[in-house]
């Protein structure tokens, strides 16, 4: 990048309200990889014109805007110079860009879309290899290493000064999270479907997990990326201290406005699972009623062959096994 190259600060101008929507970069590859998936998705629709309205929004609209914003906007402008700025780059690429990617179900609209080719990546997303990356202590775990490997080693100030690690950074933190959003939300085809209960476990590690590297930052004696903040000699804003609190705040308070709705609408899956089971098995239970009256007692045959209903539902078969 070049602003700190010299000992004298050749930065961008003091951060203002006013600049926040003025000051913008071009990052040509990250500007690349969303015409691909943006033109993917805008191919794929021509060819299912009922796809609902709300996915595309998400999709296009929230996902890559957000995008956008993290990596061209004053964000993207300011995450070498302020400490803070990058704090909030690292939350929109690792938790708000995936999350709405993941809600436009890019996997469905391609299976639908493309059925041959769909079927074979489904193949692959049901895959035991695949069941074993997408482990939920595995995505949790990545969701929350990749960022804290990221601010508690060299990598943090690499990105600084290579285009490559740059880029290659941003990837890992969007890849980290989309894997996490995507195995929990269960939108789209998925190598096992954990029950909502396992997913609002796994939501609340990963809000503590947020938390946790936040407070981390905050609490830090050693000043994180030391060398390149001193040699860019920023003339204004605030102390590299303050900054870096500033920061683990950022890290700590934004983190937890994703997870906790997230969190929130984890639970209420939770509640519409239950309600559909209970309907469910209500209608089980209603059509058994109705058959003809004389059947066998409970957990015996009936004269036709049929078992009790409990004793076919996967979720009560090790409880009433005859002993």
């Amino acid at each position: 990048m070049g602003i700190a190259a010299e000992g004298v600060y050749q930065g961008p101008p003091e951060l203002t309200v006013a600049r926040a929507f003025t000051e913008w970069t071009l990052d040509p590859w990250m500007l690349a990889l969303m015409l691909i998936l943006g033109g993917g998705y805008i191919v794929a629709l021509r060819r299912q014109p009922d796809w609902p309205v709300a996915r595309r929004i998400w999709f296009l609209g929230l996902g890559l805007g957000f995008l956008v914003i993290a990596t061209m906007s004053f964000v993207g402008v300011y995450q070498p110079v302020l400490f803070w700025v990058r704090a909030v780059q690292t939350v929109l690429l690792v938790l708000v860009v995936p999350l709405f990617l993941a809600l436009g179900r890019p996997i469905s609209l391609a299976v639908a879309v493309f059925p041959r080719a769909g079927a074979r990546l489904v193949a692959v997303i049901r895959s035991r290899q695949a069941r074993i990356l997408t482990f939920p202590a595995i995505t949790t775990f990545a969701l929350v290493g990749v960022p804290f490997a990221m601010y508690f080693t060299s990598w943090y100030t690499a990105v600084f000064h290579s285009t490559a690690v740059r880029e290659l950074t941003f990837l890992a933190l969007m890849i980290a999270g989309f894997a996490f959003f995507w195995t929990l939300l269960r939108v789209d085809p998925v190598p096992k479907e954990y029950s909502y209960a396992v997913s609002m476990w796994i939501t609340g590690a990963e809000v503590i997990g947020d938390a946790f590297l936040g407070i981390a930052v905050i609490a830090s004696q050693t000043l994180i990326g030391a060398d390149w903040y001193h040699a860019l000699g920023r003339p204004w804003g605030p102390s590299l201290q303050t900054d870096q609190v500033l920061g683990g705040g950022a890290l700590w308070i934004l983190g937890d406005l994703v997870g906790l709705p997230f969190l929130a609408a984890q639970l209420i899956q939770l509640m519409r699972e239950d309600e559909s089971d209970a309907a469910r098995i209500d209608a089980e239970l209603d059509a058994r009623d109705a058959a003809p009256a004389g059947g066998a007692p409970d957990g015996e045959p009936d004269e036709d062959g049929t078992k009790p209903w409990w004793e076919d539902d996967p979720r009560f078969t090790s409880r009433f096994k005859p002993t």
